[in-house]
């Protein structure tokens, strides 16, 4: 019975390999993608929060 399993799971090593590293190639370019989101959405509530203290600092100036 144990060699009928091995049997049925049988496939072409190369082909579970190649088929392996583009899943994990794919992960990897989908972490990169969220990280890179994350940092861009971080920039732009830093820039935005600069403009703001730079606009109540110039107003208080002018006043």
């Amino acid at each position: 019975m144990a060699r009928q399993l091995e049997r049925t799971r049988s496939g072409h090593p190369v082909l579970r390999k190649a088929a392996a590293t583009l899943i994990v190639v794919a992960a990897a370019v989908l972490v990169f993608h969220v990280i890179a989101g994350l940092v861009v959405a971080v920039f732009w509530v830093v820039a935005v929060i600069a403009v703001i203290v730079a606009v109540i600092w110039a107003a208080k100036e002018l006043l």
